[in-house]
């Protein structure tokens, strides 16, 4: 019998463990997405406890609390964070097969040095001996452990950016937190707050917000900015006659109702318009899609966004997708785009759908990005993983991101490289592929840290294996 999360953890193979020892784990990281607070990496924030580290943003964590009957009182609620913790620790035995199980494990032993399983009977001793590890680290100490190179933060285009600026001008910090241009709240015109989002802009017109927008891309740009990102239902494509989508505009900033067919045709327009200052300004586009978000309606004028409440939507969004991508490139003005569906019944689409849009001399122009929120489990990326390499070629993949609150959730990476070893080490065994390590440690070194250095113009000087 195997140890529990042993040292070759998830690596079947011979030829999986030479991969992850003499590549993979060699690999620094680029985390090219998450939604971590830079304000924290700037004031260099320490946690007191695991409640604290773990516990305070992390909707995964609630989630699970909540399936296994915990009361919101020690989730979101008041109850002490030993409390909180302790709740979290009874949960854990229960999450057999969650990565959530695997990714705490992998957290407690990478940064505190605990190889005790959590559960509600090792919780105080959890609790005692990790509260002691994080005395000793702080934020940047633990970006420092993991060996990130890269951090591409998500943020509101009205952002002032000043814990960017101050993170730039840092020269005690030498790891890259670059802002990401999220403007969600400019394109979701049948949102609530839309009418203030534009007014604090100084938009009165399409155009006006056209031109607000630009000028923050463009401040985003002077301090880094690599990507943009956009969280959406669905992807939108209702083209209209010229002067449609500014009328609706002017509507709904008056008060007027917005269709569900108005809606389409403004975000269209709008997300053409902003596709093309991304590839002026050589920026890669992320689409994130087929969310439900806050399908709880109860919970939100409690808890608002990102609490837990979200779930996976259907949408058949292939022909729009296409679509809308076919309709920058026929100007030449497609970006470099990177797509997420968190149906994991999209995988095959995704793939033939990216494999359509190239561009001479670029490795991967359009992706189908890693295996996203329910689906970055072991099966969901294995899942990924084999569908892309099925349609698309996988060398060229831009790999893993953490998406993620929390600054220890860095061992995902970790995770999802393992992944891709067991499963090219196994291709390699069953002579599918050659048993050829450095062309096989090749793929593992861009597919977990080089090819995104290349694709996100992130490279630093440490780009072989």
């Amino acid at each position: 019998m195997r140890g529990f999360m042993d040292e070759d953890f998830l690596l079947s193979t011979g030829t999986a463990r030479t991969l992850y020892r003499d590549y993979a784990s060699q690999a620094p990281i680029i985390d090219y997405h998450c939604h971590i607070n830079p304000r924290e990496i700037a004031e260099d924030r320490r946690f007191d406890n695991l409640t604290q580290a773990w516990l305070e943003a992390d909707h995964y964590k609630w989630r699970a609390m909540r399936c296994c009957g915990v009361p919101e009182h020690y989730i979101t609620g008041k109850a002490s964070e030993r409390e909180k913790f302790q709740k979290f620790a009874e949960v854990m035995p229960r999450l057999a097969g969650n990565p959530l199980y695997h990714w705490t494990h992998l957290e407690l032993r990478r940064y505190m040095g605990i190889d005790t399983p959590l559960s509600g009977d090792t919780a105080e001793e959890i609790w005692r001996r990790s509260r002691e590890a994080l005395s000793e680290l702080s934020v940047r100490r633990l970006i420092a452990r993991s060996r990130v190179e890269l951090i591409g933060t998500t943020d509101d285009p009205a952002d002032d950016l000043r814990w960017h600026k101050a993170l730039r001008d840092d020269p005690a910090f030498d790891v890259r937190v670059l802002p990401t241009f999220r403007p969600d709240k400019a394109v979701n015109i049948d949102r609530p707050g839309f009418r203030d989002y534009a007014a604090s802009l100084g938009a009165s017109t399409l155009e006006g917000l056209k031109a607000a927008l630009a000028a923050r891309l463009d401040y985003f740009v002077s301090l880094g900015c690599r990507a943009s990102d956009h969280a959406l239902g669905y992807i939108p494509f209702l083209p209209a006659p010229e002067g449609k989508a500014d009328a609706i505009f002017a509507s709904a900033l008056s008060g007027g109702a917005v269709s569900p067919a108005d809606a389409e045709i403004y975000k269209t327009d709008l997300m053409l318009f902003l596709g093309r200052q991304f590839h002026e300004r050589g920026l890669v586009m992320q689409l994130h899609y087929g969310a439900r978000r806050d399908a709880v309606s109860r919970m939100y004028p409690i808890l608002g966004p990102d609490s837990g409440f979200d779930c996976i939507s259907t949408c058949e969004c292939s022909g729009n997708l296409a679509s809308f991508l076919d309709e920058l490139d026929k100007t030449d003005q497609l970006p470099q785009t990177i797509f997420y569906s968190l149906n994991p019944a999209d995988n095959a689409m995704l793939a033939s759908v990216a494999g359509c849009f190239h561009s001479p001399g670029v490795i991967g122009k359009v992706q189908h990005g890693s295996a996203w929120w329910f689906n970055d489990t072991k099966g969901g990326m294995e899942r990924q993983l084999t569908t892309l390499a099925s349609v698309y070629p996988l060398g060229s993949f831009v790999g893993m991101l953490t998406d993620s609150r929390s600054f220890m959730s860095y061992t995902r990476h970790e995770y999802f490289r393992r992944i891709l070893c067991a499963l090219l080490g196994a291709w390699a065994e069953n002579g599918e592929y050659p048993a050829d390590i450095p062309a096989l440690g090749r793929l593992v070194w861009d597919i977990s840290y080089a090819n995104a250095g290349r694709y996100f113009a992130a490279e630093s000087h440490n780009t072989s294996g």
